[in-house]
């Protein structure tokens, strides 16, 4: 389903465009830390060793409300997004639940796996693990999202650089609006 983008404003604004509900589904958890319901650590609190698998804020309620956050995005998506040749699908008859939940837990997937290796290597959590936690939601995303959408290499590149340059800025400013605990 990939497209001919003739421009770098038109990749980037389809790129951007096409993983927000994965860029979403990634943000949107920490906002739902107050909701007692599923509150519970998808690893269950077990460990490999001594070390979590995942850790204590890798939560069921995370990955649902993150899921459901992307399936209501691309809900609007479709509703709201004009045919445009540079799309990198066809908004009029994508399948909004299906590329919700790929984009969506692919994102939290992406995300968990991460966490995985970086208990394995003993970052602790909450510290900065350069350059994974700005990519690896976008990579998980992109991965499952390929299932239903054919990619160019400049596309999936393009999704790399520029959801890993936004990544800390997006954290930086849910610091300083009080979301988040840590800067990045």
């Amino acid at each position: 389903m990939g497209t001919g983008v003739d421009s770098l404003s038109s990749l980037v604004i389809s790129v951007f465009w096409f993983f927000l509900p994965a860029g979403i589904a990634n943000m949107v958890p920490v906002l739902f830390k107050w909701l007692p319901l599923f509150n519970t650590p998808v690893d269950f609190n077990k460990k490999i060793g001594e070390l979590p698998i995942f850790g204590p804020h890798k939560t069921y309620r995370g990955f649902f409300v993150g899921i459901i956050f992307a399936i209501l995005t691309v809900y609007l998506q479709t509703a709201i997004t004009p045919s445009r040749s540079y799309w990198l699908v066809d908004y009029n008859s994508a399948n909004a639940i299906l590329l919700g939940f790929l984009l969506g837990f692919g994102a939290l997937g992406g995300d968990l796996i991460k966490s995985f290796f970086k208990r394995r290597i003993k970052v602790a959590s909450g510290r900065t693990w350069v350059p994974f936690d700005q990519i690896d939601w976008i990579v998980g995303a992109l991965l499952l999202s390929m299932t239903v959408v054919d990619f160019s290499l400049k596309q999936a590149l393009v999704a790399i650089v520029l959801f890993g340059i936004l990544h800390p800025l997006i954290n930086l400013l849910g610091y300083f609006l009080k979301i988040k605990s840590n800067k990045f």
